[in-house]
């Protein structure tokens, strides 16, 4: 998410190496989510400029390749597996969370795959899981036997809430784009550990971002006054404003708790002048 065209010269600099965009959007937000490790494992040399460009405390939450997750829905996959681990070991504890994101077609019939996989992955890390199946949502029973699968080792439900962008009928390009690409998922709201994890889809309407997670700033505050420590992912279709955006929902949240942490203050964008 750190190499996006839009944010060059907006929030990172430009020009700037690519081996320069993570550290610079470090200064505006301190977690990402890692979606290009989802396409293909990256190599440990990779990762460890990640590493370099990062404070210790960062947040990094991982996408587990789709050779895993799409194309053997976690079954027979020790040695991709062991591969991804390895790879992105030089992250040490700025893996927040390694993301296990499902297709739409995996369905409740298939919890018995997703308990079994999650019971032998290694304990040093937080693991995640985003399903996109409806019947996860509607049906009681189905609820109820995912968060039984992810109980065992304190993985988290990753809400992904397209509410915002369903509300009423797109008004851009890239909203069009998104309407045909997105799920339609239902809103959920529910923490099961201590570290929920929020991804939330708004508009290119800014106005109408802030209308759609209101229902977030209050979740999340009251998450942190429960002692919880959220990770929230702000997107919208075309994701050209994100990072300010993410900064204004942690104003947001911050103006009901103070003592709440500052994000980073982020570099100057442009050029020195007089003028």
């Amino acid at each position: 998410m750190w190499n996006l065209k839009s944010w060059q010269g907006r929030f990172v600099p430009h020009p700037l190496a690519a081996t320069e965009r993570l550290r610079a959007y470090a200064g505006w937000c301190n977690a990402v989510e890692g979606n290009t490790t989802f396409y293909a494992t990256p190599s440990r040399e990779t990762v460890q400029t990640w590493a370099a460009q990062t404070g210790a405390d960062f947040r990094f939450v991982i996408k587990l390749p789709k050779r895993i997750t799409h194309e053997r829905r976690l079954v027979g996959a020790d040695e991709d597996l062991r591969v991804f681990l390895d790879a992105i070991e030089p992250l040490g504890p700025r893996t927040h969370a390694l993301w296990i994101q499902l297709p739409g077609s995996f369905s409740p019939a298939d919890t018995t795959s997703l308990a079994e996989f999650l019971t032998h992955l290694p304990r040093i890390h937080r693991y995640a899981v985003e399903v996109r199946h409806p019947a996860f949502f509607d049906d009681p029973a189905a609820t109820t036997m995912l968060e039984k699968a992810l109980a065992p080792v304190a993985a988290e439900w990753v809400p992904f809430d397209t509410t915002a962008l369903f509300r009423s009928p797109p008004t851009s390009d890239a909203e069009r784009d998104a309407w045909t690409k997105k799920p339609r998922m239902p809103l959920r709201t529910l923490a099961l550990t201590d570290r929920p994890i929020v991804r939330y889809l708004g508009r290119d309407d800014p106005e109408r971002t802030f209308e759609g997670w209101r229902h977030w700033v209050d979740a999340v505050t009251e998450w942190l006054r429960e002692g919880r420590s959220p990770t929230v992912f702000v997107h919208t279709p075309d994701n050209a404003d994100a990072p300010g955006l993410a900064r204004r929902f942690h104003d947001e949240v911050r103006a009901r708790l103070p003592q709440l942490e500052p994000l980073p203050q982020p570099a100057p964008v442009g050029p020195d002048t007089l003028f």
